[in-house]
């Protein structure tokens, strides 16, 4: 085959900073939109995007290179960086160190999209930790508590 074809979708789960809860609605719709055209930026398509306060929720569609680790790498660096350059809050603003990341198949795409879009109803009956158990017991990955995280 001369040329390589992929599709490789991901939903990746990251939290700030000792979950601090910075991401506030006056600055999600931008933070968001600036997460899309990293994403881009990368090769890739970001097909829903969610969270809360404390942590985002990104479904994404990336090519083979780069991989998905400089992608996530290079998203949480640019947004963090511009929020403390463009000081969108009081404090200075990070992400915590790592991330989940699940690859999802075209058959669940618009189900794990859905699920992405409605992350505020979802967490009104289910915390940050229990959505991570559950979503690492689903995948057949060790349950950590990423809380422990400084």
């Amino acid at each position: 085959m001369p040329r390589t074809f992929a599709r490789l979708c991901f939903h990746i789960v990251f939290a700030t900073k000792h979950r601090t809860p910075w991401i506030g609605v006056d600055l999600e719709d931008e933070l968001y939109a600036f997460v899309g055209a990293i994403v881009r930026d990368h090769g890739g398509t970001l097909l829903a995007i969610g969270g809360m306060p404390d942590h985002l929720h990104l479904l994404v569609d990336l090519r083979p290179h780069p991989s998905l680790a400089d992608v996530v790498k290079a998203v949480k660096e640019s947004s963090s960086r511009w929020i403390n350059e463009e000081r969108r809050i009081p404090d200075h603003f990070g992400w915590q160190e790592g991330y989940a990341a699940f690859s999802v198949s075209q058959s669940v795409l618009d189900r794990v999209r859905a699920y992405i879009l409605n992350q505020k109803a979802h967490h009104r009956r289910s915390t940050f930790q229990d959505e991570q158990r559950e979503l690492f017991e689903k995948h057949g990955i060790p349950f950590e508590d990423i809380d422990s995280e400084a």
